[in-house]
């Protein structure tokens, strides 16, 4: 097991590299295609043409982009993804900052999607047809129709302005206080977990269904097996596939939702900084977030890989 793991991950990690480069260059491109010019932001609207030219020059605007390119993802290997055009900041640092935040977010958010998909899936599943099963339906359909920030504002006038449980903006680091913290992150990963746990659940119920109509199900069931051990075992493990793909999936959505939500709770993650750097066209710190950002990705869609090949042995590779 150990042999194939380390096989899969070299493997998986060699496929990803051109796609890697692939990606950071276009989006490297597509950021310098953006209408405006950041060197006559800097310099100020009473800037001459002269002043304007020797920003572009201190920043290296003009040169060719396979030039610029090539500088930024060689210092980005070295850890060095520039310097903030209009904070003199290095992009690391501003990135180290906000990506603790938007990952405590996002995980607790994936944590919360959890502990409501699973027992509602299994439980729908097994009184399929029932008053419970319908009210499962009709309430995973709202947790996927209703939008995100929607759903923050009521959270906020329900629990933080009406009852006064918990905070309705701010954030303080766990390693301050746990218990501060997990008041502060819980209703926001709340706005981002219900809908991943609505399609969660929605996967998940059809799947486990499927899987029951088996017939390996059928002989366990036969030959005396209690129901519980026949779920937990035999039926829950191979209808899970559909599973980690859309909690693959939600990783990604994950980052793009905490943009959002990160402004409705005043949560100083990656969103935050994101939204300001594209309000300033700070192009160094928008390629280091894209840049981040497809790393998590990419190793989110690893993982999914490994767990795939461990429920199920056929697509491990030979």
């Amino acid at each position: 097991m150990t042999a194939f793991v380390l096989k899969f991950i070299l493997y998986r990690i060699l496929s990803t590299i051109p796609v890697l480069i692939l990606v950071t260059f276009a989006v490297f491109s597509l950021v310098l295609l953006i209408p405006g010019d950041p060197a006559v932001t800097i310099a100020g609207p009473d800037a001459t043409v002269e002043q304007v030219a020797q920003v572009r020059e201190r920043l290296g605007l003009n040169r060719p982009i396979i030039v610029q390119y090539w500088d930024w993802i060689t210092g980005a290997l070295q850890g060095d993804l520039g310097t903030s055009l209009f904070t003199s900041r290095p992009v690391s640092t501003s990135i180290a900052d906000g990506l603790p935040v938007t990952l405590s977010l996002a995980v607790m958010a994936l944590l919360i999607s959890l502990l409501i998909a699973l027992p509602t899936a299994v439980i729908s599943a097994v009184k399929r047809g029932t008053w419970i099963d319908r009210v499962a339906t009709v309430g995973s359909s709202l947790g996927i129709a209703l939008p995100s920030f929607w759903l923050g504002l009521v959270f906020v006038l329900i629990f933080s302005l009406g009852l006064g449980w918990l905070p309705a903006t701010g954030y303080v680091p766990i390693t301050e206080s746990p218990g501060q913290w997990l008041e502060h992150i819980i209703l926001p990963a709340l706005t981002l977990g219900i809908a991943g746990a609505a399609e969660s659940t929605r996967q998940l119920r059809g799947s486990i269904i499927g899987v029951s109509q088996q017939e390996f199900i059928r002989t366990a069931r036969s030959k005396g097996l209690r129901e519980g051990k026949v779920i937990g075992k035999h039926i829950f493990k191979n209808a899970s596939v559909p599973l980690v793909t859309v909690l693959g999936l939600q990783i990604t959505a994950l980052l793009g939702g905490a943009v959002l939500v990160e402004q409705i709770f005043g949560v100083p993650g990656l969103g935050q900084i994101a939204i300001q750097a594209v309000t300033t066209r700070d192009i160094p710190v928008i390629q280091g977030i894209v840049l981040i950002s497809v790393l998590v990705a990419m190793i989110s869609n690893l993982l999914v890989d490994l767990t795939y090949g461990y429920l199920n042995p056929k697509v491990r590779p030979r």
